[in-house]
């Protein structure tokens, strides 16, 4: 196969072109992420990246220089020797080292076990406010102050990439997960399928998030989800409705919809009756039979078939519930369409009892 994978062995057409790739030219796809403008909004700041490589297949030295933006360095394998600021660190496989802007530095391979690298390079500024409707961050600039962070999210995502720009970390030991990451990004820029853009940026705000959090070593806490008592039992309560929805032609007690939401019966039969206006059975009936309305109208189902379906195996039983609720038997239901009609003073009126809903 060639380098670039565009010729195909014989028999493999078939496989995915990262599949057909060795270890080591996948890991080269991620040069490619340089023929993509990223640009990643992180909380009140933005990434630009500048340059993204892979280096390591002999011996390597870059002697002592700086640089005016971020620059992040993760061994792969091998060995190696990480200088910065006058402090000397020895780097092996799934090390992760950064450059700050202004930091001298320099990366020396080992000559026995030469590092290989993933590296990448991005300036962090404050991102202006965005305007109008657009999803997109404006332009930004060190003289503009930080869009104001309005969410849990963005103030957590602020505090942690501060806390990363002034750290006094280096060098950091990384999770497997971000080897998965740069693996993934490798995958993408090799595959290209239908959405691998908006795919790379998903994976390039976790590898900017996970450095950041590898770096800090856990100093900065996660947002809080503090849910208000009464939108966690709205939301409970959703919940266990939506479970009677979904399974509303089969048998359902109590108990089934309370293992749902992990809730003993009788807490979960107050808290709905507190939401919902009405008990479980209640809203259970209800909804059944207004399922029925609608099916009914389908004139090739039996009424029995629709009992059935709305989990009413007794069609005797369906048609006694439905005539309480509905106010017409179910087969006068269908002779009339779902409308009544009564006489006010020689006026007729038409009334959709399927509209009407539960009385």
């Amino acid at each position: 196969m060639s380098r670039n994978g565009r010729s195909v062995p014989k028999g493999g057409s078939n496989r995915p072109i990262s599949a057909r790739l060795s270890a080591t030219a996948l890991q080269d796809r991620f040069n490619d992420l340089n023929k993509l403008p990223i640009s990643i909004r992180l909380g009140s700041y933005r990434a630009d990246f500048i340059y993204w490589g892979v280096l390591g297949s002999k011996w390597w030295r870059n002697y002592a220089h700086t640089h005016s933006f971020y620059e992040i360095c993760y061994a792969n394998s091998g060995r190696g020797t990480f200088r910065i600021l006058d402090r000397h660190y020895v780097i092996r496989k799934g090390d992760l080292f950064v450059a700050k802007p202004g930091e001298m530095h320099e990366i020396i391979s080992g000559r026995g076990e030469p590092l290989r690298i993933y590296f990448w390079a991005y300036t962090l500024v404050p991102a202006q406010p965005m305007s109008g409707s657009s999803t997109s961050p404006a332009g930004a600039s060190a003289g503009h102050p930080p869009a104001a962070a309005t969410t849990d999210a963005d103030r957590s995502i602020d505090a942690l990439i501060h806390a990363f720009s002034v750290s006094r970390c280096w060098v950091a030991s990384c999770a497997p997960t971000m080897d998965r990451t740069l693996q993934l990004l490798c995958e993408e820029m090799a595959q290209q399928s239908p959405g691998y853009t908006r795919a790379i940026a998903a994976l390039v705000t976790k590898l900017l998030l996970d450095t950041a959090r590898a770096v800090t070593g856990g100093a900065v806490p996660g947002e809080a989800i503090d849910v208000p008592p009464h939108d966690q039992a709205e939301a409970v309560a959703r919940t266990a409705a939506r479970y009677l929805r979904d399974n509303l032609s089969r048998p359902i007690s109590v108990c089934d919809v309370a293992a749902q939401v992990d809730l003993s019966e009788r807490h979960l039969s107050r808290l709905f009756q507190r939401v919902m206006k009405m008990s479980i059975l209640e809203y259970l009936t209800n909804i059944r039979i207004q399922t029925a309305s609608q099916l009914l109208l389908d004139r090739e189902l039996s009424i029995k078939q629709v009992a059935r379906a709305v989990g009413y195996p007794d069609p005797h039983y369906f048609s006694t519930l439905f005539g309480r609720k509905m106010g017409l038997t179910p087969g006068e239901f269908r002779r009339t369409g779902g409308t009544r009609f009564l006489k006010r003073s020689g006026t007729t009126i038409g009334d959709d009892a399927s509209a009407s809903g539960v009385r």
